[in-house]
């Protein structure tokens, strides 16, 4: 049986340095579960849903399809970098008090969507919202509330 190269790593992940050996096969979902960042939701495992959703160089990328080897040397963000209980987030907030929320299994990806558009362009139309929300999934809201949360953000409802 043949031995399964390993390659050696460095990924900062929510402002902290993560290393590991790894093979070249993993994903960087598998990559973040493992080094304990388990906010970032398996979904589909395909690139269908957007649960799996992180932020990787400024732009929100699906981890369950990006190899863990291409993000090495590069800055992630997961859902936990956003916020804390006591402090919200303005994006956070505003899916709470406006209810852009149900089940909650879609939301850690649609609020870094929502985050890698508003830092790229802080005032986006409505169609802009739904593009940059259009591969995260969500079953329960049908969607109108969570573009109305980020527009509420993006016109500086929330701070």
């Amino acid at each position: 049986m043949a031995k399964t190269e390993l390659y050696d790593i460095t990924i900062k992940v929510n402002d902290r340095t993560v290393s590991a050996r790894i093979p070249a096969e993993t994903t960087l979902l598998d990559f973040l579960r493992d080094q304990g960042f388990i906010e970032v939701k398996r979904g589909c495992d395909k690139g269908d849903c957007g649960a799996c959703t992180v932020i990787m160089d400024g732009k929100a990328i699906l981890s369950c399809i990006t190899l863990a080897l291409q993000a090495d040397g590069a800055s992630v963000y997961t859902v936990k970098s956003l916020g804390t209980p006591q402090r919200l987030h303005p994006l956070q907030k505003a899916f709470v008090e406006l209810e852009a929320l149900q089940c909650g299994f879609c939301t850690p990806g649609m609020l870094l969507s929502a985050k890698a558009l508003l830092d790229s362009n802080p005032h986006p139309t409505r169609s802009e919202i739904r593009e940059a929300i259009s591969g995260n999934l969500c079953r329960c809201t049908g969607y109108q509330k969570i573009v109305d949360a980020i527009e509420a953000v993006s016109k500086g409802a929330y701070r």
